[in-house]
């Protein structure tokens, strides 16, 4: 998962990559559950991803990506990014359903988004949001972050430094995700 720039000291975007995290382990079980590597059943694993996967992305669109909309910049891209999280949410449904022949598409789409993300949303917001937006961010975001020191982040993009000839798309790759 990316580590390149730094916005993953920023509290709230550091919640949302260790729920990346967990959500890319959870998928990489329903992976091997359903080539029969593992002995968890495929059910019983397609579950636990939807019980992690489900509230981080409310959380996500609820806080960070209700503020960032409001830039018309950012507007389509959260757009997008919100139709993907409805698209995964209708495959994961499918695969309930008994369609589990869609499993390797929703890993592989679970796999892509989460590095549209953390490869061009995360560090782009980081640059582009002040104190005041995280602080909104994190009141809107259920379940709030966990601050260290018990009071609010008042992490923003001064507290970041990153090369302006840098371009932090989502054609930026870094390390390989891990199952």
């Amino acid at each position: 998962m990316c580590s390149y720039c730094g916005c993953r000291s920023i509290s709230l975007v550091g919640r949302f990559m260790d729920e990346h995290e967990d959500i890319v382990n959870a998928a990489g079980i329903l992976h091997r559950a359903s080539d029969g590597t593992v002995s968890h059943g495929v059910r019983e694993s397609l579950e636990e991803a939807i019980a992690l996967l489900h509230p981080h992305t409310t959380a996500e669109e609820q806080g960070m990506f209700a503020v960032l909309r409001r830039n018309p910049d950012f507007t389509e891209h959260v757009d997008i990014l919100c139709a993907e999280h409805a698209a995964l949410d209708e495959l994961a449904e499918r695969i309930r359903a008994g369609d589990t022949g869609l499993i390797d598409r929703f890993v592989s789409e679970l796999r892509d988004h989460i590095n549209k993300e953390e490869n061009g949303l995360f560090p782009a917001a980081a640059i582009e949001m002040d104190g005041p937006d995280w602080e909104e961010a994190i009141t809107l975001t259920p379940g709030g972050v966990a601050h260290p020191h018990g009071g609010p982040d008042h992490a923003h993009a001064a507290d970041h430094t990153h090369d302006p000839d840098h371009a932090y798309g989502a054609d930026h790759d870094h390390a390989a995700h891990t199952n």
